[in-house]
């Protein structure tokens, strides 16, 4: 049976005409009021006309660019790139309207920013950053983005792992490889007291770089100590604070690896704090290679993903003017840039 406007006005409780204010974007509704019309959506599964939608996201100059924190530069760098791409060029050579969505990191309102789209028939959406795993998330995510195919909206995932059957093109990052590369290189230094300061848990990024660590570890035969890996926001905060925690866990480490460079800059300030020196007392490393990396004191070792390049590529995807890779999926890799961060073990501090 067929979902019609009308019975997502009864089951918001509202009507007719407010539901298609809140679809269409063209009046103003109150918040509370636009939040229970987006719920009854979701909950009916109410789809636009197929071949209405997909001649009307043809024709639209809205592309939607989610991220998970703005004002992280890692989402700034590839959301400026993706912007870059998307006005010269487009549908007889017009502008494209670029909106960056900011879902602060919320699986829900990641949703709720698809259904925005989708309703505004936007021509194209690009997700950056890592997923949620979660099972109920990802199918539900997986719906909203088969949706927006559907409608002819073009879908790119930015440093994202790819999302089966939904035709989405995933761009995705090498965070296992990166991750590897990087406890590589410290225990080629003689580190074996390593500590790991992880990002959230339920993010892939933070899953598939923790598993490049480990896997490092493993190759050389040295046990996994559940002790020395904390998690936490990707913040300097959270990187302070854990650095704390694990010299109180294991005095003698010698090493520790950030989630991402923001948190090595707080595992930084907090040894400096403690009076240790980097990397002569302990070796610090991040990941991303953010602007700032080259200009901390000394400068960071970490891992450099292409976050321009990236960003830059999904875009000409989105607009239709560079083909996906062969399969809808292409792998970026990281590079390992050795900086002053990182080095041998101090005398006294766990040297081999």
């Amino acid at each position: 049976m067929t979902v019609t406007l009308a019975d997502v006005a009864a089951r918001a409780r509202v009507s007719p005409a407010t539901v298609s204010r809140v679809l269409n974007g063209n009046y103003p509704v109150a918040a509370t009021t636009r939040e229970r019309v987006l719920r009854a959506v979701d909950e009916l599964d109410y789809v636009l006309n197929g071949p209405a939608s997909a001649l009307a996201a043809a024709a639209s100059d809205l592309v939607g660019i989610l991220v998970n924190d703005i004002a992280d530069p890692f989402f700034g760098i590839i959301a400026g790139a993706v912007q870059s791409e998307i006005g010269p060029g487009g549908r007889a050579g017009g502008e494209r309207l670029a909106v960056v969505c900011n879902t602060g990191g919320s699986p829900e309102r990641e949703l709720m920013y698809l259904t925005l789209l989708q309703r505004q028939r936007a021509a194209a959406v690009v997700l950056t950053g890592g997923a949620v795993e979660n099972p109920e998330h990802t199918a539900e995510m997986g719906t909203k983005l088969r949706r927006l195919g559907e409608a002819g909206t073009r879908v790119v995932l930015c440093g994202r792992p790819p999302a089966p059957d939904t035709g989405a093109i995933a761009l995705t990052f090498d965070n296992r490889g990166g991750g590897l590369k990087l406890t590589e290189h410290l225990l080629a230094l003689g580190h074996r007291g390593i500590g790991y300061i992880a990002g959230p848990e339920e993010r892939t990024t933070t899953r598939h770089r923790l598993e490049g660590h480990r896997a490092a570890l493993s190759a050389r035969g040295i046990p996994d100590d559940p002790q020395l890996t904390l998690h936490g926001p990707y913040d300097r905060r959270s990187g302070y604070d854990a650095t704390l925690e694990l010299l109180r866990r294991a005095p003698e480490l010698t090493a520790v690896v950030a989630a991402n460079d923001t948190v090595a800059l707080g595992a930084c300030a907090a040894l400096r704090d403690q009076g240790l020196r980097i990397p002569d007392d302990v070796s610090v490393a991040g990941f991303d290679d953010l602007p700032f990396s080259m200009d901390a004191v000394p400068a960071l070792t970490t891992v450099r993903l292409p976050l321009g390049a990236a960003g830059a590529r999904a875009g000409r995807i989105a607009m239709g003017r560079e083909d996906a890779p062969p399969g809808g999926i292409a792998t970026v890799q990281g590079e390992l840039m050795v900086r002053g961060s990182t080095g041998v073990p101090g005398a006294g501090r766990g040297a081999t």
